[in-house]
């Protein structure tokens, strides 16, 4: 089982930028698709970017063009370079596997707090 450790969340301006990183205690992101998600307090968590074992991504259309995902699989590391941020984007993100919880411990780590207020 691997953990993961997301950071870089914090407090934004509306059009600001933030990345989050995701780190993993082991080699994950090679095997299982992997992806961003996030939970806004009193909706359902949801997942915003994915990518593949083979690298190819998806976002979800609210974050289309705004975030990117990148992983670097030599570090076990991924991250999530999000751009014109929205008050809507202010949620706890997770970095987890697609479907999430496969091969990783606990399900849901502590997740990252991002934000975006004036």
């Amino acid at each position: 089982q691997v953990q993961l450790v997301t950071s870089g969340g914090g407090l934004v301006q509306p059009g600001g930028s933030l990345t989050l990183s995701c780190a993993a205690s082991g080699s994950i992101f090679s095997i299982y698709a992997m992806g961003w998600y996030r939970q806004a307090p009193g909706k359902q968590r949801e997942l915003v970017a994915a990518i593949t074992s083979g690298g190819n991504t998806n976002y979800a259309d609210s974050v289309e063009g705004r975030f990117t995902l990148s992983r670097d699989n030599a570090r076990n590391t991924m991250s999530l370079q999000m751009n014109s941020l929205k008050p809507e984007d202010t949620a706890v993100y997770y970095c987890n596997t697609v479907p999430p919880g496969v091969g990783v411990t606990p399900m849901w780590g502590q997740g990252t707090q991002v934000t975006v207020s004036s």
